[in-house]
């Protein structure tokens, strides 16, 4: 298994663990969303504020460069050797899933719309993890092909290197919505 396969599934269980034990602690638990250093029961420092602020930050600028469909600025969101997972597949490093993948998917759009987007993050040091849930609109420039809406969810690592936040591991999947019957 590589590292990052490894810090990949290290982060995701690390999300989901802090999440499970968030939603079981007592009331004095931090809210949906509060960055804390797992373990603490202390509000967030100022400079833990500042941190989950610019993370956030990041997190947002990639999901508005999707729904705007102009990744031009994209790459200065990612370190170099980032590490890029979608749906049970292996993409590589962000510059070669957005020449790979991504680029050319955007020329067959005619529009991509999140809805319901929901983020939590927990920051430990220099390390962010990042989860969100959404569900994603999609049309084509093709008007006979049908518009695809999927419910989305990402899990991520960022890494702070100096006084920056970027993505080290990104991994996201989806699924069709599931109609009420």
């Amino acid at each position: 298994m590589s590292f990052r396969s490894a810090l990949a599934g290290s982060a995701l269980a690390a999300v989901l663990a802090t999440s499970a034990q968030a939603q079981t602690q007592a009331p004095h638990s931090h809210a949906p969303g509060s960055a804390h250093t797992p373990g603490s029961a202390h509000a967030p420092g100022h400079a833990q504020a500042a941190d989950e602020a610019q993370v956030r930050t990041v997190v947002a600028a990639y999901k508005d460069a999707i729904t705007r469909m102009d990744v031009s600025q994209t790459p200065a969101l990612f370190w170099e050797d980032s590490a890029i997972f979608e749906n049970g597949g292996v993409e590589g490093t962000f510059a070669y899933y957005l020449e790979h993948h991504l680029g050319p998917e955007f020329t067959d759009l005619a529009g991509f719309e999140f809805r319901n987007h929901e983020m939590t993050v927990e920051i430990d040091g220099d390390t962010a993890f990042v989860s969100e849930t959404y569900t994603y609109h999609i049309t084509f420039k093709d008007t006979a092909r049908e518009p695809i809406e999927r419910r989305g969810v990402a899990t991520s690592v960022l890494r702070k290197r100096g006084d920056e936040w970027r993505f080290d591991v990104y991994h996201s999947s989806a699924r069709p919505l599931r109609r009420a019957t």
